[in-house]
């Protein structure tokens, strides 16, 4: 009998180590199964990011565009404005001002200067200005260097503090 107790305990542990072994099989296949679902969830988690980032950033640029030319605008207009606010006052400049003699002369002048300014700035702008005076520079680099030396020291001599 002894030796039937010992097979059945050997038989025994044959099939719990068995069952053991498919137990930590089994578990495994679901730890590979649950490593695997993690992993595809925190993909999914960063291109979800990844997306989200990407349409913020196109949103941001798409205001700091509008933005921009919303600004534009405001100039074009301002200076639109301004040009048709000289000419109005070249207009009253000359209703004013005598017809004859030096006084006459020079307020025609003056007149005219800002009649042809005030409509140079409604045709062009600030933009066309900007462009003018930089071809304007390129063209003559040396006197425009000597003018801008010269604003800046008027600058620095009016900004200064002396005691």
């Amino acid at each position: 009998m002894a030796t039937t107790n010992q097979g059945n305990f050997t038989q025994g542990t044959q099939t719990f180590g068995e069952q053991a072994k498919d137990t930590a099989q089994h578990m495994g296949q679901q730890a590979a199964s649950t490593a695997q679902d993690l992993a595809g969830r925190a993909k999914d988690f960063a291109q979800d990011v990844g997306s989200r980032a990407r349409d913020m950033a196109s949103n941001v640029a798409s205001m700091a565009g509008d933005a921009a030319s919303l600004v534009g605008e405001r100039a074009k207009d301002m200076s639109t404005n301004l040009g048709s606010g000289m000419s109005g006052l070249a207009g009253t400049i000359r209703e004013n001002v005598p017809h004859e003699g030096f006084l006459g002369s020079a307020g025609s002048t003056v007149a005219d200067t800002l009649e042809s300014s005030g409509r140079y700035l409604q045709e062009h702008g600030l933009g066309g200005m900007c462009e003018d005076v930089t071809n304007m520079i390129r063209r003559n680099p040396v006197p425009a260097l000597l003018i801008g030396v010269g604003l800046g020291f008027l600058l620095a001599r009016a900004t200064s503090r002396r005691s």
